[in-house]
């Protein structure tokens, strides 16, 4: 490990004994007039700033950064970005520790959302929708709370994903790759005007096939092969006749056929890292297709006014079939399918004075999900639960018994649960479960600042939420084994009837429906600040804003009921820095934050089994931190970049039961929160043609799951992995040679304690890409 920070930190040290600091955005030329760092223009604040003029903490990768850097995936941003790491595998990520779904296990509605082209996509399509880099034009990661502007589902912050837009100009591009675990793709991208100045198009496709790295030895089949075809067309139209009038439509279909969302890897092997194997009788896949509409329209009023609508609408449909025993015996399997329908309108007034800036605006949108479940599960048998039954059973008739007669009685249960227990030491049961549900969401919201002086300006702003949440749940569970014949028992025969009918009465509580229920919140969402502009270079900022995930209704399995819950807040406090040097080559950036966290919903078990789970408002929290962000281009040839992220989190109040047994989780640290993430990379341009890129980035030791044992098990370790490009390019064409994890990195994301299972870290990739351009 330290070899490996030496390598990561050479790669800043190089930088900077040459006088570098971050990557500009855009290559130049030796035309350029200088190198000023690009003034990246941040949209996910519904207002058109540069990083250096916004006060959230926002990290931004561009087009050309995509490019030479070759970031493939939305994942690869996330392990570049200061503060943002995975989540089990590729299946989400965190912010500042807060993971996209939840820290808890509780709750419905997302912590942070991935917007594309303007559409929201529910939590599914972060695994298995439009998330590849392909002509991209811009990726903002917003840190921290943005419920002021973006809602229900931004406590963490949020995503925002623009393709690159139809130009008047005609272009093409074209990539061909090949690489490690037999992957080959194709893309294109092109477009150009209909109608001179008035009507562009744009349409980019991309097709991807690759075996994976992970081989079913049972079906003789990759499990982690991925077939993905993702297909985009944008219409630009600014008519002439109606001057200041811009319209965007965008379509986007994504289909992709993988392996399941968990794709683990045996560890019971020699050298599973090189050698990963999975020996389930059942598939693990998953297929899942999304397809994405958005009319973007502004209309410029005039020189200060701007309004503007956006309407989007998205389908995401994934069929799942996963093998939970993974063995290669048929014992317990089943699928799972999700149809998301979402629909979403906003239409806000921006304003742009010489004082006064802001915007207000009007949003709503709807969710509609199905949700459904099939399967044969083999629940543990809850042994504890039956010695305390056969406990009482024993001493009903008993009158206040003595300490010595209920000692007797429990030793006698316990023996007969043991003999019990050991001719059926799991329940199979055939589970059906249909949960739909239907969130609606009405919201009035505005923000802006307001100069004081030329160098004070006062910032605020507002929304009001409402919400409009239904659910229901249709359940049936059947016992699908073979009950102990009492005969076998000897003298516990008796008992062995009334076990058995113990354990038919506890599936059929699981075999009911629970009515539907509507429930409303009701959320007032503010933000207020300050910011001071020492120089034109150098500006200063303090903010405080509420952040906010609404309440819903849990379904409790092992009960048939839905369990309401609560909404959530947040209150975050902020401090940013901005600052530009050496004629603006040089940007040093950095935000600190503290995050007090109340009414958490969290996820119980109530005792009666493994699936007695449901959410209650339980929890409170705290999180801290600070990211320092430094980019520079030295000339033409030469650029460089380096972040750090700190981040801490800690559960204040945090208890979960699990049968008769409550754990005292405060103390502990949300999952997948390391508290160190540190990247930096080099890009260098020679003057005949070659180019290289090197860049490195780290993550400090997290938990996999709330713990507070520093020595647990669960912990996903300290990691550094290299990546890099080289190549050869000219004015229409390139070829590039690059790896990832150049050093072949390992570690386990999860793992599993039941059986010998593990997540486990991509190995080492090295690929040949070929483009054309004109």
């Amino acid at each position: 490990m330290r070899f490996q920070l030496m390598m990561i930190g050479a790669v800043s040290s190089l930088a900077l004994s040459t006088g570098m600091a971050h990557a500009a955005e855009t290559p130049q030329t030796a035309t350029d007039p200088d190198n000023t760092v690009e003034a990246v223009i941040i949209t996910g604040e519904k207002a058109s700033r540069t990083v250096q003029q916004t006060v959230t903490s926002v990290a931004v990768t561009t087009a050309a950064r995509i490019e030479r850097e070759n970031i493939r995936t939305l994942y690869d941003v996330v392990a570049r970005t200061a503060n943002m790491s995975e989540t089990y595998g590729k299946t989400g990520f965190t912010i500042r520790g807060i993971s996209n779904s939840n820290v808890s296990g509780g709750g419905t509605g997302g912590l942070s959302t991935v917007y594309v082209d303007g559409a929201a996509l529910p939590e599914t399509a972060v695994y298995s929708g439009p998330l590849e880099m392909w002509d991209i034009q811009q990726v903002e990661v917003l840190r921290g709370p943005q419920s002021t502007l973006q809602g229900r589902n931004s406590l963490a912050g949020a995503i925002i994903v623009r393709s690159t837009d139809p130009s008047f100009d005609w272009g093409f591009r074209a990539r061909a790759t090949v690489a490690s675990g037999d992957e080959r793709s194709i893309a294109v991208a092109g477009g150009g005007p209909i109608v001179a100045d008035q009507l562009a198009f744009r349409v980019a496709a991309e097709k991807k096939k690759s075996d994976g790295f992970i081989y079913n030895t049972t079906r003789h089949e990759d499990v982690d092969a991925v077939d993905n075809l993702y297909i985009r067309g944008k219409l630009l139209l600014t008519p002439t006749a109606l001057p200041g009038l811009k319209v965007m439509a965008t379509y986007a279909h994504n289909k992709r056929d993988a392996g399941y969302l968990f794709s683990y890897s045996r560890t019971d092997t020699p050298d599973y890292y090189d050698h990963r194997l999975d020996y389930s009788n059942d598939p693990n896949h998953m297929a899942g297709k999304v397809d994405i509409y958005t009319l973007d329209s502004s209309y410029k009023l005039n020189d200060r006014l701007t309004v503007t609508g956006i309407a989007s609408w998205n389908e995401v449909t994934t069929r799942g079939q996963f093998d939970s025993d993974y063995t290669a015996a048929r014992l317990a399997f089943g699928e799972r399918n999700q149809h998301i329908k979402t629909s979403s309108q906003e239409l806000r007034l921006n304003y742009e004075g010489d004082r006064l800036k802001g915007l207000i605006g009007l949003y709503h949108a709807k969710r509609d999900t199905e949700d459904t479940t099939a399967s044969i599960t083999n629940v543990a048998f809850p042994k504890a639960t039956l010695v305390s039954v056969l406990t009482s059973t024993l001493l009903a008739g008993v009158p206040n018994p003595t300490p010595i007669q209920q000692a007797g009685a429990a030793a006698q249960a316990n023996a007969f649960a043991n003999l019990y227990v050991a001719a059926l030491p799991v329940i199979p049961v055939d589970y059906k479960g249909s949960q739909p549900e239907i969130v609606q969401t009405t919201a009035l919201f505005a923000d802006g600042s307001f100069a004081l002086t030329p160098k004070l300006s006062v910032l605020g702003g507002l929304r009001y939420d409402h919400e409009e949440n239904t659910g229901h749940s249709v359940q049936s569970a059947t016992f699908v084994g073979t009950y102990p014949t009492p005969a076998s028992f000897g003298p516990y025969a008796p008992y062995v009837t009334l076990v058995n009918q113990f354990v038919g009465n506890m599936v059929a509580q699981a075999n009911a429906s629970a009515p539907g229920d509507t429930r409303k919140f009701n959320a007032w969402l503010p933000k207020v600040g300050v910011k001071y502009d020492w120089t034109s270079d150098i500006a200063t900022s303090l903010t405080a804003q509420r952040g906010y995930r609404s309440g819903g209704q849990s379904v409790n399995i092992a009960r048939s009921t839905v369990k309401p819950y609560d909404e959530e807040y947040t209150w975050n406090y902020e401090a940013s820095l901005r600052t530009a040097w050496l004629d603006g080559s040089l940007t040093v950036n950095a935000n600190a934050f503290y995050l007090d966290w109340k009414d958490q919903q969290v996820l119980v078990n109530l005792g009666l089994n493994t699936y007695d789970y449901q959410v209650e408002n339980a929890g409170k929290s705290h999180d801290y931190g600070f990211e320092l962000e430094v980019a520079q281009r030295v000339d033409e040839h030469l650029s460089w970049y380096a972040s750090l992220g700190y981040t801490r989190t800690k559960f204040d109040d945090f208890n979960v039961t699990v049968g008769t047994t409550t754990t005292d989780l405060s103390g502990a640290e949300f999952p997948y929160a390391p508290h160190w993430t540190l990247a930096s990379g080099v890009d260098y341009r020679w003057g005949n043609g070659f180019v290289g890129h090197l860049d490195g980035n780290y993550r400090s030791k997290a938990f996999s799951q709330a713990q507070v044992d520093p020595t647990a098990a669960d912990v996903v370790k300290a990691h550094v992995m290299f990546n890099g490009r080289f190549g050869y390019e000219r004015d229409h064409w390139g070829a590039y040679v690059f790896g990832k994890n150049l050093l072949n990195a390992t570690w386990s994301q999860y793992s599993r304690e039941d059986v010998p299972l593990a997540l486990l870290s991509e190995p080492r990739v090295f690929g040949l890409t070929i483009e054309t351009r004109w």
